[in-house]
This record gives C-alpha cells, structure tokens and sequence, in this order.
C-alpha cells in the first residue's frame, strides 16, 4: 500500500507540479525565485512602492534578511538587513501595510506552541532596491488563550490592522490584534472567527474587501465584512509545501508560492472572477468529498493528494526537529 502511495504522489508531482510559470514583465503570470539564498521562501508580499517587486524571506536564515523579487526574472534586486530586533527565530509571513510599511511575522512555533511569546517586526519599505540595512520595530505578541503555532499574518491594508491566523489540521482561527502595536509591553490577540482550513499563508485584497486563505491543498476565500468574515468558495493550489499567498497590486490575481531551492510562483485569477482559474495542477475543486484541508477533492485523486501531503508534513517535521 504504501509503495502505491508514493507511485501515486510521484505521478501527481511529474504531471505538472514542479512546471515553471511564464514569466511576465511585471510577475503577473508567475516566476521562479533563483536566488540560491533563498531556498525556504515562507511569505510573499506584492510591493506597492516598486511595481513588479515581490517581497519573501526564508522561513529559517542565518540572519534577519528579507528579498526583494523582481516578477519579470525571478532575480533578487536586493536584500535587507533588519537591524534592532535580535535573531529571528521562525519568520511565517510578509505583509505591506499602510504608508508602505513592511510587517514580518516571525509566528512559527515548530514546537507545537510552547513559545510564551513571538514577535511581529515593522520598517519602512525602502525608495531605492539595493542591498541595505534597515532599522525595524519589534513587537511581542501572545495570543490570549494561550500559545499556538501559526504562519499566516494580514495587515488589513486601510485600517492598518494585524491579525494572524493559527495553523490547526481540524481548522484554525483568526486572531486579531490591538487597533495599534506598541514596542512596550505585550499585545494581545483575541480570537475572533473560525478558518476553516489548516493555513499557511493569508493576503487581503488590496481593497481590504476580501481575505483568502491558503493551505497545502486548497485554499478559502471570504467577504471581510470588517472582521466578521464570510466564506464564499474555494481556490485551487499548486500541489506541494505551498508557504505563500499575495494578490497583485491591481488586485486581479493571486500569486501562490512553494517552498525549496528554484521554487515557483504561480498565479491564478483572483477569487469570485468568471474566468477559469490558471493555477496549474492542484487539488481538484469540485468532486465526491471534502478535504480536511477545505478543498473538494474527486475520490480518484485523493489517494495521490493524502500521499503527497503526508510526504511533505514528514519531511519537514523531521528537517525542523532534527
């Protein structure tokens, strides 16, 4: 059975997972980030200031860097150094705020959530793209019924908000944070709604108006209705350690990305559009049977699906813990 299981995950994989996306001028249409450097890109956050600029960081680095990306080659256009906030310790997630502030999420608890407490890093997007060190603001965060592991993070892109959602196999919950973020003291995040996935990225629209939500599967999408959400349909995912979700600047489509060396960046319509999602090979959306993981997923595939998932929770568990 198991042999069957791996088969079946290789052929899911071979048949158009690992494809390259087109490249397009500005990133649109998908790319592959190159930079050796950067071989666990756990967030992706579409620049405002610089068009066609992607922003990521490794989930696990020998310093406090984020990337800047450029959509048209996949090439790093510049590496920042975030200085005055000590060593990152699970970076998750990449937000652009309001007034083109950078939110890092540095919310990953590999230990099952033990940590009493993580942190939430803030600086301004740099004017000019090339290798630099940037003073950043440093917040800690505890949620309010006590730790948990997360890698999904939103700044609501009006109010200036911080939420994260928390990363559960049965679904997680969003939390939100206080009206401002201090540097003194804690601050506190509440659990305000049910997600219904196991989440490892989330990304507002650029209007604030809706959230999608990703995971390894699938992916959610949800009316905001000023934190009072709303789910209204499913995405489709490129199979794999999907760690990433962005929507382009104009809002018309979302850029999804994996984790490892060369990794790709596909893109697909943004949710609630008519015309036919391009994200490649995923999870199926419409079929006999729910997933756990939100997803619709045809009985014929879900065999490959569950091998393919299980093969990539083990692996990292084991390259985290080890």
């Amino acid at each position: 059975m198991r042999r069957t299981l791996a088969l079946l995950a290789a052929t899911a994989v071979l048949t158009g997972v690992c494809a390259a996306p087109a490249l397009a001028v500005d990133g649109d249409e998908g790319f592959t980030i190159s930079d050796p450097r950067i071989t666990e890109s756990s967030g992706l956050a579409a620049s405002r200031q610089h068009p066609g600029i992607y922003w990521t960081h490794n989930d696990q680095d020998e310093g406090p860097y984020i990337y800047a990306v450029d959509g048209a080659t996949g090439k790093t256009v510049a590496r920042v150094s975030l200085a005055g906030i000590g060593t990152p310790r699970d970076v998750e997630a990449i937000q652009i705020g309001p007034d083109d502030q950078i939110y890092v999420g540095d919310i990953g608890d590999n230990l099952g959530g033990t940590w009493p407490h993580v942190w939430i890093y803030t600086l301004p997007e740099p004017t000019e793209l090339k290798d630099q060190t940037v003073q950043a603001k440093q917040y800690v965060v505890k949620y309010a019924d006590g730790a948990r592991d997360a890698e999904s993070m939103v700044v609501h892109p009006k109010t200036g908000r911080v939420y994260i959602i928390d990363k559960q196999e049965d679904g997680g919950h969003l939390y939100e944070g206080p009206a401002e973020l201090s540097t003194s003291g804690t601050n506190t995040f509440t659990q305000a709604a049910a997600v219904d996935l196991w989440a490892t990225d989330a990304a507002f629209s650029p209007d604030g108006e809706q959230l999608t939500v990703r995971g390894y599967l699938g992916g959610l999408y949800y009316d905001w209705n000023d934190g009072k959400i709303a789910k209204k349909g499913r995405i489709s995912v490129p199979l794999g350690q999907g760690e990433s979700v962005t929507y382009t600047v104009d809002g018309k489509k979302l850029l999804l990305g994996m984790e490892g060396a060369n990794s790709t960046v596909k893109a697909q319509d943004t949710p609630g559009e008519e015309t036919p999602s391009t994200g490649g090979s995923s999870a199926a959306s419409g079929g006999d049977g729910d997933s756990a993981d939100g997803t619709t997923v045809k009985v014929g595939g879900a065999v490959a699906i569950v091998a393919v998932l299980a093969a990539v929770f083990g692996l990292r568990r084991l390259r985290r813990r080890g």
